[in-house]
């Protein structure tokens, strides 16, 4: 991916994002595909794509807790 590819994407974060920016951010590109970047690089760092059928296999499995916190 390069950088043109995010240019004018709309970048959020979750409301459970704590003051200290530890956090992901996940922009929906036009294309279908889901840009995801480390909220403490302010937009510098660099970001990956998955596709929107990845990231819907990963947001069910977050939704049926198939994912524990350690």
């Amino acid at each position: 991916m390069n950088s043109a590819d995010l240019i004018g994407a709309v970048w959020r974060k979750s409301s459970r994002s704590n003051a200290d920016r530890n956090c992901v951010e996940v922009a929906f590109l036009n294309d279908g595909r889901v840009a995801l970047r480390d909220t403490k690089d302010q937009g510098n760092g660099q970001a990956f794509t998955v596709t929107s059928g990845e990231w819907a296999t990963f947001t069910d499995s977050l939704a049926d807790a198939e994912f524990t916190r350690l």
